[in-house]
This record gives structure tokens, sequence and C-alpha cells, in this order.
């Protein structure tokens, strides 16, 4: 059976160095500017966020295929297990503030969502607590309830991903933390598809006001926001698009308890499909890291030179 596990390690290799870039690149461009955007901010937590996410999965990776697991691995296991979901539940909601953010950022000064742009502002850090909060809480039955695939013998235990099993658990426990991690999702889903609607609407209506104008030079330049809001809408629109795909795998492997490594190996690897795209497009359309990658093309150039 042809395994997933060089290009998950591929993919998670490629992810952390994005990623890593990204956060390094906005640190320097905090050092040039000496002042950090709030959408700079928001952008280096999800950063942060998908390099422990992934780093985990490295880690639960090389725990399953190298170690035994005893009483100690294991501890190890549900810790790196636990920290892994409740980076997912982080990338779900700092996406979904990105998106409010930029949806903020971009309306009118007489719209009534700009009347919130202060208040988002001043908040900020206790939106961050609140996220960290309600993805701690909603998974910590994880650490008490979720097992090895490798450390049971049981065949009829809920599968939760290739190597993690579900112990026997109440019906109505189980039942209450997965509508509360389901609800928190599709809020966070719900708010980004509400904004990027938005979004779209406010840049149709700049783009007929263009035409009418008849402002060629005004349309043919894209202005930082435009520019900006388009790498939002295409982030969220991918991100959808993954979580779906992520949420279809996982209804079809839920059909059954016992562990199908093909769909839930491909489901290792599309849950992560995210996390490594999203730097890359954040790298590819940001002025000044594009800036920078061309000042370190020029360096490395002039140093092969001499």
């Amino acid at each position: 059976m042809l395994s997933l596990n060089p290009a998950f390690l591929f993919q998670a290799v490629t992810g952390i160095s994005a990623n890593s870039f990204l956060m390094f690149s906005y640190i320097f461009t905090i050092f040039l500017d000496h002042r950090l955007k709030l959408t700079d901010l928001i952008t280096f937590h999800l950063a942060l966020n998908h390099i422990v996410m992934l780093l985990t999965a490295l880690l639960l990776l090389s725990l399953h295929l190298f170690e035994s697991l005893d009483s100690q691995n294991d501890f190890k296991w549900k810790a790196f297990f636990y920290l892994n979901r409740v980076m997912r539940g982080l990338s779900i909601s700092t996406t979904c503030l990105l998106s409010m953010l930029q949806a903020i950022t971009i309306s009118p000064s007489t719209s009534w969502l700009a009347r919130f742009k202060q208040k988002f502002t001043s908040y900020m850090m206790h939106i961050f607590v609140f996220s960290w909060s309600l993805s701690l809480c909603c998974r910590t039955y994880l650490l008490f309830y979720a097992v090895a695939s490798s450390s049971v013998n049981e065949t009829n235990m809920p599968v939760l991903g290739k190597y993690c099993s579900l112990s026997p658990i109440n019906s109505i426990i189980r039942g209450m933390f997965l509508t509360l991690i389901f609800s928190s999702d599709v809020f966070f889903v719900g708010i980004m598809l509400l904004s990027s609607a938005y979004m779209v609407i406010l840049l149709s209506r700049h783009q007929r006001l263009c035409q009418v104008l008849h402002s060629t030079s005004l349309y043919a330049r894209i202005s930082p926001e435009r520019r900006a809001t388009q790498t939002i809408l295409l982030l969220m629109s991918f991100f959808v698009f993954i979580y779906w795909v992520n949420l279809t795998i996982f209804s079809l492997s839920a059909l059954s308890w016992r562990n199908n490594s093909i769909i839930l190996g491909v489901q290792k690897f599309v849950v992560n499909v995210y996390a490594t795209v999203s730097p890359l497009v954040l790298i590819s359309s940001h002025k000044k890291i594009s800036n920078i990658l061309q000042y370190m093309q020029w360096k490395c150039h002039q140093f092969l030179k001499s």
C-alpha cells in the first residue's frame, strides 16, 4: 500500500519553512517601520499557529513510527495531539479575525461597520485570549480519552485520526464536546463567509465606480487595500474549500469505526494543506516581503559575481 508519509513530510517541511520565513519577514519589517499593524499581528499569530500545528503533527508521526508507546510516551503523544487540535481551532478563529478586520478596514467611513474599527482594535488582546480559551477548553476531553491506535487492540473505537482513536466515553459528554467544537467552527466559518461576501460587494461597487468615471489609470493601479482584500478573499475561499473537503472525508471515515488507512492518510494530508499554502499566498502578495526577497536575490547575485 502506498504510504503518504513522504508526501506529508514534504508538506510539513514546506509549511514550517514558509511560515517561519513569513514570521521573520514581519519581524524585519517591524524593525524597519518601527510600528506594527493590526493585520500584521494577526497574520503573525496565524503563522505561529501553523508552525506549531505542523511541528506537533511531525512529532506525532515520529512517536508512532520510531517509539514504542509506553506510559511516558503515551503522555507525550496525548499532549502533542491535544496541542495539534488546539492549533487547528486557533487557525479557524485567527483566519476569521483576519477576514473581519479586512472587511472593517475597507468599509466606508460612513458605514455602521466602520464604527467598530476602534473597538475592534482596542479589544484585540481580549479577542486573542477568548480564542485561546475557547480552543483549549473545547478539546480538553482529548487529554483524557484520546489514545494512540497502536497502543490499543480494540477495533470498534471511534477514529479521530490516522493514529488516534477515542477510548470509551459517555455519549452525553462526547456529544457535548463535539457539539461545542462543531458550533464554534460553524460560527467562525459563517463569519468568514459573511465578511467575504461583504468585501466582494464593496470591491464590485468600487469597480463599477471606476468604470463610470472612466478613470483607466485609477482602475489599472491596484491600491494596497484592494490587493490586501483580494489576498484575504483568496485565503477565505481556499480555507472554506479545504474545511468542507476535510469534513467530507471525516464523515466518510466516521461511517465505520474501523481504521481505513487510505481515507485517514488523505485526511491527514488535506487538513494541513491550508497551513502550508496560506503563508505562500501571503508572501507572494505582500509588497514589502516581495521587496525583501528581491533584495536578497540581488545580494546573492552580487555575491556570486564577486
